[in-house]
C-alpha cells in the first residue's frame, strides 16, 4: 500500500453530480503525475474502488480487473463512463468477471455498482492483456492506453520524414513511448535529450526503448514550469490536442509556449499538427521566425525560431 492511510480508491476525475468519490481516496490514475499505481497495490487491501473506466477495452478491461484485484472480498466498485465510450460495455465485462451487477444510466453515462465476489474469474488474463508489452510490429515497448500505443502516429511519421540536423541539448515534450526521441538521438551532436509526458505508461515504455545515457525521462505535465529545463538548443514535439476526449486546442498553444520559454535565443522548435488547428498566430507571437517545412496527409510541419 502507499503511505497514505486510505482504504478507498479512484481512478481518474468522475464527474461529482455522478458518483460521489471518498475525499481521501488514493488517485491511481496514470494520468495524474504522483499518483500510486494501481498494478503495484496488494491485493484485497481497499474497501471500496471508483473508477471512471477508460475508453480503449484493453486498457478498461485491465482497469476493471486490477480494481477488482485490489479490493478486499464485498468491496465496493463503482465503474461508470460515457455510453459512447465504454459505458455500454461495463456490465457485460464486469459479469465476466462473475460479478453481480447493478446498473443506471444517467447524463449520458452508465454507472455500474458491484461488490467484489469471492472468487473472480479472468482477472489475471485481463490484466496480463493490457500491461505493458514488447510490439511485434513496432518493434517497441508499448501499452494500450498510451497514445498511437500500437502505430506510428501519422503527424509523427511526417516529422520524422523532415527532422533537421539536431545538435545540443533539447527536448521532447508529449514524448510518448519516445518515437521520436529515437530518431532525434540517432543524431551523434546531440548531447542531452529531456523527455516529458503526463502518461506514466507511455514514460515506462519510452524508457525500455531509448536506450541512450544521453536520455532523462520525466513523468510531469510538459505545461508546468519546472517540467522542461531552460537554454535548449531545441525542441521536437507532437503536442497533444484533445482533452478528456474533447478538443482543446489551447493545449497545443500551451505546448508551444512551454516550448518557447525552454529554447535559449537562436534555438528553434520543430513541430507537427494537424493541417485545421489554427497555431500560425501563436507561433508568430512567440518567434522570431516561422516557416511551414512540409505539408501532407492533413498534417502540417512548422519550423520556428526563437
Amino acid at each position: 500500500m502507499p503511505d497514505q492511510l486510505s482504504t478507498s480508491g479512484l481512478y481518474g476525475l468522475p464527474p461529482g453530480d455522478l458518483v460521489e468519490a471518498p475525499s481521501d481516496a488514493i488517485q491511481f490514475s496514470p494520468l495524474k503525475p504522483g499518483s500510486a499505481d494501481l498494478a503495484g497495490i496488494e491485493p484485497g487491501s481497499l474497501s471500496e474502488m471508483v473508477v471512471l473506466a477508460p475508453p480503449g477495452t484493453l486498457e478498461r478491461r485491465r482497469i476493471l480487473a486490477l480494481a477488482l484485484r485490489a479490493l478486499t472480498v464485498g468491496g465496493r466498485l463503482t465503474a461508470l463512463a460515457p455510453k459512447a465510450k465504454g459505458g455500454q460495455r461495463l456490465a457485460p465485462e464486469l459479469t465476466e468477471f462473475g460479478c453481480g451487477i447493478g446498473e443506471t444510466s444517467r447524463r449520458h453515462h452508465r454507472i455500474v455498482e458491484t461488490l467484489r465476489p469471492a472468487s473472480p474469474v479472468g482477472l489475471d488474463a485481463a490484466i496480463a492483456a493490457g500491461d505493458l508489452r514488447l510490439d511485434p510490429d513496432l518493434g517497441l515497448w508499448t501499452q494500450p492506453g498510451a497514445f498511437a500505443f500500437d502505430r506510428v502516429d501519422p503527424g509523427s511519421a511526417l516529422l520524422l520524414e523532415h527532422l533537421p540536423k539536431l545538435s545540443g541539448r533539447g527536448a521532447d515534450l508529449g514524448c510518448g513511448i519516445g518515437i521520436l526521441s529515437r530518431a532525434v538521438l540517432r543524431h551523434p551532436e546531440v548531447t542531452a535529450l529531456h523527455g516529458v509526458d503526463i502518461d506514466r505508461r507511455a514514460l515506462a515504455a519510452a524508457r525500455r526503448n531509448v536506450e541512450d545515457a544521453r536520455a532523462t525521462f520525466l513523468w510531469a505535465d510538459a505545461l508546468g514550469p519546472e517540467a522542461v529545463p531552460a537554454g535548449l538548443d531545441f525542441v521536437v514535439m507532437n503536442p497533444p490536442f484533445h482533452e478528456d476526449g474533447v478538443e482543446n486546442r489551447a493545449l497545443g498553444q500551451g505546448f508551444i509556449a512551454r516550448a518557447h520559454a525552454a529554447l535559449r535565443p537562436g534555438g528553434f522548435l520543430h513541430m507537427t499538427a494537424n493541417r485545421h488547428l489554427p497555431y500560425e498566430a501563436v507561433l508568430s507571437g512567440l518567434f522570431k521566425t516561422v516557416a511551414m517545412r512540409a505539408e501532407g496527409g492533413g498534417y502540417k510541419i512548422f519550423e520556428a525560431r526563437r
